[in-house]
This record gives C-alpha cells, structure tokens and sequence, in this order.
C-alpha cells in the first residue's frame, strides 16, 4: 500500500503540535511541588481543591440533590425542553435504578454532611471518607481533565503517537498505539482520567470492545502521587523506588496475560455501533512512521472548525461527569465502605488467600489476607487494613497489591459500569482475582529477592 504525502500550511501544523504540547506540558510531563510528584492538571486541582476545601461537600451534596430531583421529575413529567436536547435528554432521562441510586447518593451526602441518622453511614470510615476525601478530589480532577482532554484527543496527538508505538503495543497487548497515551495519563495523572480517556476514545470509534474493555482494566494504573500516598501510609516510603518499580513489573506482566484469557479474550473486535471504526494507524510502505504519524495528526487537527466547539463539549463532560457519575460514587462508594467495614464478608472472601500468602513466605499472612480482596470495594483500603502490620516485607507487597489490582468499584468500577463498554459488574470481580493472582507472587518475589 503506496500514500502520497499531504502538503500542509505552516498554520496547520501549528494547529497540531501548539495545542498537543500544552496537553503534553498539562497532562505527561512530571513536575516536582513542595517535595510531592505531581503534574500540571494536579497543580491546577490541588490549587482549586484547597481553595475550595471548605465548600466542596456542600456544592457536591446540592449537585447530588438537583441531579436525583432533575432526574425523577424528567421521568415522570414528559417534558419536550428536555426531549429536544440529546445532552440533557441522555442526563436526565435515565433508568429507574439509576434514579434510584442518584436519590441513595443524594441522602448519603445529607446524612454525612450533617452528621444525622446512623452513624455508620457517615462515619468517616464510611460516608465521611467518600464525601470529604473521595469527592473533592474527583470533583476539581474531573473539571481541569474534561476541559483539557480535548488538547490531547482531538489536536492529532494519539494520531501521532499511536502511529509510532503502534510496533510495540500491538505484538505485546494487542492494542492500538494510542493506548499508551491512556496509560502516560494514567501514570502521570490519575486512573480515573485514563479511564475517561479510554471511554471517550471508545465511544469516538478509535477502540473495539475488546480493546476498551483490555485497556481500561490493565492500564488506568495509579498515579506516582497516589502510589507515594500508599507508600507513605504504609511507612514504607524510603524504599518508594524499588516499590514503584515493583508496581511497573507486577502491572506489565498482568497488562501481557489478563487480556489474553477470558472473560477479556471473549469480548468482541468490534466498533461502538453509533461510531464505526474511525482508526488508521497502519503505515504505507515507503513512509517512515514518524511522518505517516505527522500526516494524520495535522489531518485530524485539521477538522477541528471551531475551538467554541471544543470549549463547549469540555464543559458538558464536567456536567455529566458531575450529575452523573458523582452521585454514583457517593452511593456505591458508601455502600462498599460500610460492607468493608462492618461486616466480615472480606474476611470470609480473604481465607482463601492465606494459604497462598504462606506458600509466598509473607510473614503475618492471617491478618495481610483481608487486605488482598478488600481493594475491590477502594484501592486506599488494603493500606488502611495492612498499616498495623509490623512486617516491612508484608507492608511493602501489599502497597504494590493495592496499585496493581487496579479494579476497584469506589471509583473505576463505577466509571466503567456507567460508560458504554460493554463490561459487568461480575466480570470486572473476575478480572480483580485475576490481576491478584497474577501480580500476588510477582511482587513478593521482586520482595523476598531484590529488596529484602
């Protein structure tokens, strides 16, 4: 296959790469803060998050209530304002268990705000630890990520990128190049924002099922600012180095053999129906990669008529992001804290793992089992569970466990129930097991032998 090259203005490929090298400064590239490992979005939410660390709640809980409300009236009054506007149509008018769940998020967010009803509801080891920890976070990450990701998605950047890396990605994971863009955002960034990248990719035609569905389990990784969060928890943060490198190792060779067993092999090489197939990263003979991947950059920049456009669906994906998800998060994130901590069925679930601890030779396997499945329900739990835990060794494999199981419903569970790749909630519990299973002996191995 011959292609000839495109000749472009100098004001084209500037319409690429100018707005591709702000989403690289603001989304990839790390910067050091006050000691802490951050990059630029994080700058921008930190800022914000404590400027407005105060009312966050407050304006969250308000959110939550005009989302449930907006949500029952839309449904039971036929309102043609409503109908006529696809994007409010698609916000409000949403299954009865969505409405539901909005209304047990909004309650939630009361209760733990004003500290009235069961005190196990808003604890804050429950409720408490979603509202004001969980939320506010989310809540500014979401607003810089949704008005910022159009510079990474639609200047040409995963064009370019995917072109070059395509060689890699797909021999070792079966994935277009353009994953690993996921996986930088992740890294630098957040899991949550790697996810949102993937669906947006998805739902624009770029990824199959199979492909979004492999990428957003294996390659939302947690953020160095978050695994330095673990690591410091844990009191194992002099050794933040080799645990890191550890998580890279254990999340690379579960990323090379989860999505080639089932229930991932299963899922179908097929489009989002609603927008076909809309990749092309195969090279023509005679072109190097490099300058295939400028082409179909400035070619995608190129059809970007007007930045209002791009402005305006920035900020319908904060609103979405906000009324939709977010009441989510306070509802099941609640209710998976509270299962977490006042009831044994983590423990129960965990007596599996104790044996298999003790054939790994972790010291204290009893009470490290729990933390080995409790990460399902909040990737921070198994820190909480294993901080009393006096073996360094123990401590050390399960931070590395807590980043590299990576399914956890507090938060990437329910982002990806609420998009549209087509993933259940029973499969994204197998996929949990199976990272554990696969990364368990890995990062004990990586322990007993290079660090301890």
């Amino acid at each position: 296959m011959k292609s000839e090259q495109q000749q472009f203005t100098a004001n084209q490929y500037m319409k690429f790469w100018l707005p591709s090298l702000i989403g690289v400064l603001l989304f990839l590239v790390p910067i050091s803060v006050g000691g802490k490992v951050t990059i630029g979005l994080g700058v921008l939410a930190d800022g914000l998050q404590a400027l407005l660390a105060d009312y966050i709640p407050l304006i969250m809980t308000i959110i939550l209530c005009l989302s449930a409300i907006g949500s029952l009236i839309v449904k039971c009054i036929n309102l043609q304002m409503i109908k006529n506007n696809s994007f409010l149509d698609s916000l409000f008018n949403i299954p009865p268990l969505w409405i539901a769940l909005r209304f047990i998020g909004a309650i939630f967010a009361i209760m733990t705000l004003a500290e009235i009803g069961p005190a196990f509801i808003w604890s804050m080891a429950t409720g408490g630890t979603v509202l004001f920890d969980l939320i506010p976070v989310l809540m500014v990450w979401f607003l810089f990520a949704c008005l910022f990701m159009p510079l990474l998605l639609q200047f040409g950047l995963m064009d370019f990128i995917g072109t070059i890396v395509r060689k890699i990605m797909h021999p070792l994971f079966k994935l277009p190049g353009r994953s690993s863009i996921d996986a930088l955002a992740s890294w630098m960034g957040s899991g949550t924002v790697g996810v949102l990248l993937t669906t947006q990719q998805y739902e624009s035609g770029y990824y199959t099922k199979r492909e979004a569905a492999v990428v957003a389990t294996n390659f939302s990784i947690a953020s160095i600012a978050f695994s330095l969060v673990i690591a410091r928890f844990l009191s194992i943060d002099h050794m933040f180095v080799q645990f890191y490198i550890t998580v890279i190792v254990a999340g690379v060779v579960a990323a090379v053999i989860v999505p080639r067993i089932p229930p991932l092999s299963l899922k179908k090489d097929t489009y989002y129906e609603a927008a076909g197939k809309q990749i092309n990263e195969v090279v023509p003979e005679g072109v190097s990669s490099f300058k295939w991947g400028v082409q179909k950059a400035v070619e995608k920049a190129d059809q970007v008529k007007s930045y209002r456009g791009v402005i305006k669906s920035g900020v319908l994906n904060v609103v979405d992001i906000w009324f939709a998800l977010i009441p989510l998060v306070m509802a099941l994130g609640t209710i998976a804290l509270i299962i977490a901590e006042k009831t044994p069925i983590f423990n129960y679930l965990s007596y599996p793992f104790i044996p298999f601890l003790q054939l790994l030779q972790l010291p204290e396997a009893e009470a490290a089992a729990p933390a080995m499945i409790v990460g399902f329900a909040d990737m921070f739990l198994p820190a909480v569970v294993g901080s009393g835990i006096e073996s360094e060794l123990t401590r050390f494999v399960i931070g590395v466990m807590s980043l590299a199981q990576l399914i956890y419903m507090s938060e990437i569970g329910i982002l990806l129930l609420k998009s549209k790749i087509p993933i259940s909630f029973f499969q994204l519990f197998i996929i949990f097991l199976q990272r554990t299973i696969i990364t368990l002996p890995v990062a004990a191995l990586m322990a007993h032998l290079l660090f301890f």
